[in-house]
């Protein structure tokens, strides 16, 4: 038993040092004039891949008056009570019912199907080949295609259709450019991590504007087809592009015939992954980076998508619409602060993220329950604390790996585990439906009244 301590201590000293002389290699590298060109393409990259996905999130609420028809679902309690009541001979009303503010449908339906396209195809594309300019090509059709779709839909299953190729083209997006990233200097994933927060900030800040500027749903959509033309620009005519033809190497090939002239060949969890068999068994491996990252995307997408319908603050200067948008683009703006950060503060124990997040979900379950806040502006801080806690699981994650994991293993990897915030959220879709539909069917609580 000590000697496989032993074993286990200098395997584990070994493994710190190789990292802090992959660290050194780094600095003492001949400086990267271009290396600029790279780091703004990944940035644009990351905000033009989800950029359609988060306008879909943030449509929801005026997606789903769409498939409803338009009708009161959408409106105040005290509009849908007063237009279902009898004034008393006092001025005062008596309600023929008392219902939520509910939709008949909850967002977690447009979260699901803007998700699990995205999940299936990641777990698809973890195991064929990086045929990076058609899997591009690709995306940017299928993010043309939903804006297109969803700006003309006149029946539910188009409208479905446009937000599942955004889906589709979104998950493909993130696989690849993820698992691509690990041919570029590491500092790639943070400008990525960043631009992906960015996209849910202006995102959502888009298409909240246009709307309030008196564009309708339709128009909007119809104006962000200029994104996946940005996308394609910044891959093709940015981004410097890498051979990737011969698959991954090798870590160092100069310090591994080191190693061997020491009688020391490289470890068998230094080696690429030559088969399928291979590549399934390696995947328990990465269950420290994956199981942290699921649980935040669960806890923060059951809120956003199950809960904040429910919070709500009548007579203010905000409809219901408008407070959900709000909540939306606050949430995003935490995403985009943390997912940019990486390079100023890292956390390496992302399971903390995940204990704080069902913190919150505690606080806003009781909230959209009883709605016992007392104003809007802290439910807006929480919001914004939420943001930060799952932009900072996302690309502490990322980050981790691309310094931890073996460079003939970090393609793979990072694939297999850019499924984790999809599955995340797809529980939390699934979760969010019957939840929200139980809320809405408990009595109005005092402040709707």
């Amino acid at each position: 038993m000590m000697a496989d301590d032993s074993v286990g201590t200098m395997t584990t000293t070994s493994a710190v040092a190789e990292d802090e002389r992959t660290l050194n290699d780094d600095d003492q590298r001949p400086r990267d004039r271009g290396l600029w060109r790279d780091l703004v393409a990944y940035w644009i990259l990351g905000l033009c891949n989800n950029y359609g996905y988060v306008v879909m999130l943030t449509a929801a609420h005026d997606i789903l008056k769409e498939l409803d028809g338009g009708d009161d679902h959408g409106k105040s309690i005290n509009e849908y009570s007063i237009a279902n009541s009898t004034m008393r001979s006092d001025g005062a009303f008596d309600f023929a019912t008392e219902k939520r503010p509910c939709n008949k449908i909850s967002t977690g339906a447009i979260l699901l199907a803007d998700i699990l396209p995205a999940l299936s195809v990641k777990l698809v594309a973890s195991f064929f080949p990086l045929w990076k300019h058609v899997r591009v090509a690709t995306c940017i059709l299928l993010a043309a295609a939903g804006f297109i779709l969803v700006a003309f839909a006149d029946v539910e299953w188009i409208l479905f259709l446009g937000v599942i190729c955004t889906s589709f083209g979104s998950g493909l997006g993130e696989a690849t450019f993820l698992a691509y990233a690990s041919y570029f200097n590491k500092n790639v994933i943070s400008t990525w991590s960043s631009g992906t927060g960015g996209a849910g900030v202006i995102g959502a800040l888009s298409y909240t504007g246009l709307t309030a500027l008196g564009l309708s749903p339709k128009a909007t959509m119809l104006v962000m087809l200029v994104v996946p033309t940005i996308e394609a620009g910044s891959f093709w005519l940015l981004l410097r592009h890498k051979d990737t033809s011969l698959g991954p190497q090798l870590p160092n090939p100069e310090a591994e015939k080191t190693h061997q002239a020491n009688g020391n060949a490289l470890q068998e969890h230094e080696r690429p992954l030559e088969n399928w068999r291979q590549k399934i068994n390696y995947i328990p491996s990465l269950f420290i980076y994956m199981i942290p990252l699921i649980l935040v995307y669960l806890f923060e997408y059951f809120i956003n998508q199950g809960l904040f319908e429910l919070v709500y603050f009548p007579g203010i200067f905000l409809t219901q619409s408008e407070q959900y948008r709000w909540y939306q683009v606050l949430y995003q703006v935490g995403v985009f602060i943390s997912r940019s950060s990486v390079n100023i503060v890292q956390f390496k124990q992302v399971w903390i993220m995940a204990v704080l997040q069902f913190v919150n979900v505690v606080y806003f379950t009781f909230e959209a329950v009883y709605l016992f806040t007392p104003s809007i502006w802290i439910i807006f801080v929480l919001i914004l604390w939420e943001g930060l806690l799952g932009g900072g699981g996302y690309v502490n994650t990322f980050y981790r790996m691309q310094i931890e994991v073996p460079e003939a293993r970090r393609e793979y990897a990072m694939m297999i585990t850019s499924i984790s915030d999809s599955v995340g959220i797809a529980l939390a879709g699934i979760a969010a439906i019957p939840s929200h539909n139980a809320i809405c069917d408990l009595p109005v609580p005092d402040r709707l009244l």
